[in-house]
């Protein structure tokens, strides 16, 4: 299961808005109020989108866990790229084509959902 921060960002686009706008204007707040019944939403101030119920949010887990799952393959594919001055050194030792090939074996070991 998703993580509500993921379900309110998968919520928010769904409905044409800007997840990091949203997030850096501070439009909505969550708390964890360390009664066992995890984080919730204690404010929510997004213009013209109404706070999400918790079925609503629900409803979107599976759309959310991809985009979580994706994610962690995103960061485990930076990690095998290296820094940009690896990949080009990379480049000058072994050539393009076999950079290319480096980078689709990633891609195909760490496939997105």
């Amino acid at each position: 299961m998703a993580n509500i921060t993921t379900k309110i960002r998968v919520y928010l686009e769904t409905n044409g808005k800007d997840w990091l706008q949203e997030k850096s204007n501070k439009s909505f707040k969550l708390q964890d109020n360390s009664d066992g019944s995890g984080i919730v939403i204690v404010s929510w101030n997004v213009a013209g989108l109404a706070q999400p119920t918790e079925e609503q949010l629900d409803a979107l887990d599976a759309q959310a866990t991809t985009l979580e799952s994706n994610n962690q393959v995103i960061n485990t594919r930076i990690k095998l790229y290296g820094t940009t001055a690896e990949q080009l050194e990379y480049i000058v030792e072994n050539g393009v084509d076999s950079f290319i090939a480096k980078q689709n074996k990633i891609k195909t070991d760490n496939p997105k959902e």
